[in-house]
């Protein structure tokens, strides 16, 4: 069973929406059977409302399920209430992102084209912190907030169950002075410290690579439980997008792929880096 409550609950949403196409029914004919509405289905089905273990003892009785699944979906109803460790820091993390981290702490593979910036699990204290400086409407607490959090997502990639992670990063987020030079010289220090662990690949995305698909930032998230179907993650100042479709996912990986081909090699990217970290050094 997924780890973190954001996990369980897209997990117990995936189940539920499964149950109702198997019996061939619109989420307004289960409303209307169960004396409740189509968007209340609807809700549950999508994660953006909370599932009572009620909710789903009324379900599984009318879908018919077995005790075992009937239990288990009540299980991940209960546990899908607790908090994530993320989420005690309170206005330091917008709730759209919390519900990013509550998933990236469960996924087995990580894929993530940086464009502008170096990658957040890759950063320093001081990198994300001038980073959180540029939100005027952040108070020092919050910002606090958010880079300690950064911090501690960052373990993820140090864990023994570490995710295999590949990172893409384009020649200008390593050139884009953050900062000072000398924050930039530990920056680039830390991003080969990262790179050497033994579940990460990292590529850069050199200037002179020619022409490749551009998408802008994104990540993608895939999961253990072949029923965790893979997702595509995007954000932006007030909001995010999560996209779950086949399609979505196919097109992604497919630019990622060609990024991937354009890049320099793990090796010539570590080079790479080390030049533009003598830059920072004179």
């Amino acid at each position: 069973m997924a780890g973190s409550p954001t996990a369980r609950r897209r997990r117990l949403a995936i189940e539920l929406k499964k149950l109702r196409e198997k019996s061939a029914l619109t989420c307004a004919q289960v409303g209307e059977a169960l004396d409740w509405s189509g968007s209340k289905v609807n809700r549950m089905e999508t994660g953006s409302g909370r599932v009572q273990p009620s909710d789903i003892e009324a379900l599984c009785r009318f879908y018919g399920t077995t005790d075992e699944l009937r239990e288990f979906l009540k299980s991940l109803a209960r546990e899908a209430k607790t908090r994530g460790w993320w989420q005690v820091h309170g206005s330091g993390v917008p709730e759209w992102f919390n519900i990013y981290i509550g998933l990236e702490q469960e996924a087995s593979t990580f894929r993530q084209y940086q464009c502008e910036l170096i990658p957040g699990l890759m950063q320093t204290e001081a990198y994300t912190r001038e980073l959180h400086k540029t939100g005027a409407h952040m108070s020092a607490e919050d910002i606090d907030r958010a880079v300690r959090v950064r911090m501690e997502r960052q373990a993820m990639l140090t864990q023994p169950d570490a995710p295999d992670a590949w990172f893409i990063a384009n020649e200008g987020a390593l050139r884009h002075v953050i900062g000072d030079p000398a924050l930039m010289r530990q920056q680039l220090e830390r991003v080969l410290e990262s790179a050497e662990l033994p579940t990460v690949t990292l590529q850069v995305l050199p200037f002179d690579s020619g022409t490749y698909p551009a998408t802008g930032s994104f990540t993608m998230l895939g999961f253990p439980a072949p029923e965790d179907p893979d997702l595509v993650y995007r954000d932006g100042i007030t909001d995010a997008v999560y996209l779950e479709g086949e399609h979505h996912v196919r097109e992604y990986t497919r630019a990622f792929d060609g990024l991937r081909a354009a890049a320099l090699s793990p090796q010539r990217s570590a080079r790479l880096i080390k030049s533009v970290l003598k830059e920072y050094t004179r």
